[in-house]
C-alpha cells in the first residue's frame, strides 16, 4: 500500500475517506446533517466556553463512531466472503458503539438546549394555535401525508401516491379545506358552498374513473377528520 509522502497528502487521503463514507453511508449523512443543524442553532444561544466544548466533543464523538463503524464494516466485508457469526458480531459491536454515542448526544443535547428552548417553543406553539393560516397549512400537509400513507399501506396494484389508489387525495384535501372554511367563516352559506365545491371535486374523480365511490368517500372522511382534529380538538 502506498504511503503518503507529506502532511498535505495525508490530509487529502483523510478528506477523501470522509467524502467516500458520506457518499455511501446513509446514517453518516443523517449524522452530518444533524450536526450541521445543531451547530447553526447553537449560534443563537449564549453558550459558555465549557458548554460549547461539550457540544463540539459530542458531535465529534458521534461522527468518529460512525466512521469507525463504516471502516469496520468494509474490512469485514473485504475479508469475509461468506457469512460468519464472528463477522456478524463484529459489525453488531461497531453498530453498538454508534448507538452509545448517539444516546450520549441526545442526553447532552437535552441538557444544553431544553431550558433554552422552552420559552421559544411555547411562543411558537401559541402563535401557531392562534393563526388560521398556519393551522390550515398543517392540516393540508397532514392530509397529504396520511393519504400517501394509506395508499402505501393498502396498495392493490394500481394507482400512485399522487393519482388513484385507496384514498382520493384530491377529495381529502378539498373536504379538509371545506371543513376549515366552515370553522373560520362561521357562516352557513359559505360553509355550504365550500362543501358543494368539495363534493364536485369528489364527483369529478369518480367521473374521470380515477377513483371509485368508496375511495372518494374515504378521502372525504379523512379530510373532514383532519380538519376537525386541527381546528377543534388541538386548538
Amino acid at each position: 500500500m502506498k504511503k503518503s509522502k507529506n502532511l498535505i497528502e495525508s490530509f487529502n487521503y483523510a478528506v477523501n475517506g470522509i467524502i467516500s463514507a458520506l457518499k455511501t453511508e446513509r446514517n453518516l449523512k443523517v449524522h452530518f446533517t444533524a450536526a450541521a443543524i445543531v451547530v447553526v442553532i447553537s449560534l443563537f444561544f449564549d453558550f459558555t466556553r465549557t458548554e460549547l466544548l461539550l457540544l463540539v466533543f459530542t458531535i465529534t464523538f458521534v461522527l468518529m463512531a460512525e466512521l469507525f463503524n463504516t471502516a469496520i464494516e468494509r474490512i469485514v466485508d473485504l475479508i469475509m466472503e461468506d457469512y460468519h457469526p464472528l463477522a456478524r458480531m463484529a459489525k453488531d459491536i461497531a453498530a453498538g458503539a454508534v448507538l452509545i454515542s448517539a444516546v450520549n448526544a441526545i442526553i447532552v443535547g437535552y441538557l444544553l438546549f431544553f431550558d433554552r428552548l422552552i420559552p421559544f417553543t411555547d411562543l411558537v406553539l401559541h402563535k401557531i394555535r392562534n393563526s388560521p393560516i398556519y393551522l390550515t397549512f398543517i392540516a393540508i400537509v397532514l392530509v397529504i401525508l396520511l393519504t400517501i400513507f394509506a395508499k402505501a399501506m393498502f396498495y392493490k396494484g394500481k394507482g400512485t401516491p399522487f393519482q388513484g389508489g385507496t384514498v382520493s387525495g384530491h377529495t381529502a384535501v378539498s373536504f379538509c379545506i371545506a371543513t376549515i372554511v366552515s370553522f373560520i367563516a362561521d357562516n352557513m352559506l359559505v360553509s355550504t358552498l365550500s362543501f358543494i365545491m368539495a363534493i364536485l371535486v369528489g364527483e369529478s374523480r369518480i367521473e374521470g374513473r380515477i377513483h371509485t365511490l368508496f375511495e372518494v368517500i374515504m378521502g372525504a372522511l379523512l379530510g373532514i377528520f383532519v380538519g376537525i382534529l386541527i381546528f377543534q380538538v388541538i386548538v
